[in-house]
């Protein structure tokens, strides 16, 4: 049965992400963000809670934790209220390590899944997104093909984080170039792998913290070993779909973010005698925000759901993401107009969220659950 009711777990790995995300995230957001940095203390502080790790099985180090969607949704939403640049970049060893714990055969996991449990932030990322205008998940340009004991990778990615620092990296390109999401398969790169290019930083409207690269894969051979789940593959479908529910999680963190502040502000801030907040075009517009981001917390919530009984979520997923993207970007530029000029002045955290927002619709596979 569909349950939308937080098991005591689930509330206590929640509440760890809320007080992580308003006492250390959000304090910090706007110095991130100017300096273009996440203070390497604070992604330290991030990666001891244990989030990545908690549910990787004992047996490879981690904390051997029950894996569930809804639970890393509700952590995605919190920290992305805290940040989303910082967010995205303390769960991007997930990246790496999710997928091989949810589709990499044994020797795979034995021998990958121990690096996601360190004392230190694991240097684990994936490359799914590509430089192209019309980039379709179901038909990616970079390619694998088979060759003898191994296969060769070409193509070009964009927006991989911490691509520059990353010790392996997770590649997606498409079998022998056909399209489909059946057709897609993961390969696990070394750094420094001959005919593997990391390009200079990218800068980017929003989530400015976050160290991304592109990255080029030119006749880069890899052996067997390195294709996930081996001869199986991976389900890259069901995988995406993991990352859409995190990516939907985070925009509602986001767009809660930016309709609090905007509330709280409409409160105080008072004009011709009387708080901004009792004028009805002010207030409905708050009031109908946040009625938009409970109704895409729910379409996040089901998706998850699906995952974690073993059901299709595919299309469910797919929705709550598209959703939640509109929505954020909503929200947040809804904040902007309520805090009218303070809205375009950096001081206030809102020009953030909307910069922040707008990379929704643009985001593939940077986030999982």
């Amino acid at each position: 049965m569909f349950s939308l009711s937080p098991s005591e777990e689930q509330k206590m790995i929640a509440e760890t992400a809320v007080s992580f995300a308003r006492e250390q995230v959000r304090p910090r957001a706007h110095e991130a963000d100017e300096h273009g940095k996440i203070p390497a203390d604070l992604l330290q502080a991030g990666w001891d809670l244990g989030l990545v790790s908690a549910v990787i099985p004992e047996a490879y180090g981690g904390s051997g934790m029950e894996r569930s969607a809804v639970t890393g949704a509700m952590v995605c939403e919190e920290l992305a209220f805290g940040d989303l640049a910082i967010a995205l970049a303390l769960l991007t060893p997930s990246l790496f390590a999710y997928p091989v714990l949810t589709c990499g055969a044994e020797e795979q996991k034995s021998k990958y899944l121990p690096a996601a449990c360190g004392d230190a932030p694991a240097a684990l990322t994936a490359a799914v997104m590509e430089p192209a205008m019309n980039f379709d998940l179901s038909e990616l340009k970079t390619t694998a093909k088979k060759s003898g004991a191994g296969w060769v990778l070409d193509g070009k990615k964009c927006f991989v984080p911490f691509a520059a620092t990353a010790e392996r990296i997770l590649v997606y390109a498409a079998l022998d170039g056909r399209p489909g999401y059946e057709n897609v398969g993961a390969f696990i790169v070394e750094k420094g792998a001959p005919g593997l290019t990391i390009s200079d930083p990218e800068r980017w409207m929003g989530v400015q913290a976050l160290p991304t690269a592109g990255i080029e894969l030119a006749g880069v051979k890899v052996d067997d070993s390195a294709r996930l789940g081996g001869d199986a593959g991976c389900d890259f479908g069901k995988l995406m779909s993991y990352s859409r529910v995190a990516l939907a999680a985070m925009a509602v963190g986001v767009a809660r973010a930016a309709n609090e502040y905007a509330r709280d502000y409409a409160k105080e801030r008072v004009a011709f005698g009387e708080p901004i907040a009792h004028k009805q075009a002010i207030a409905f517009m708050i009031a109908e925000d946040y009625m938009e981001i409970e109704a895409a917390r729910l379409l996040v919530w089901e998706a998850a759901w699906r995952l974690d009984a073993g059901q299709d979520a595919f299309s469910a997923a797919y929705l709550a993401k598209l959703y939640a993207d509109q929505m954020a970007l909503k929200a947040a530029d809804d904040a902007v107009q309520t805090l009218g000029g303070h809205g375009y002045i950096r001081e206030h955290p809102v020009e953030l969220f909307l910069r922040n927002a707008r990379g929704f619709a643009t985001f593939d596979g940077i986030a999982i659950v």
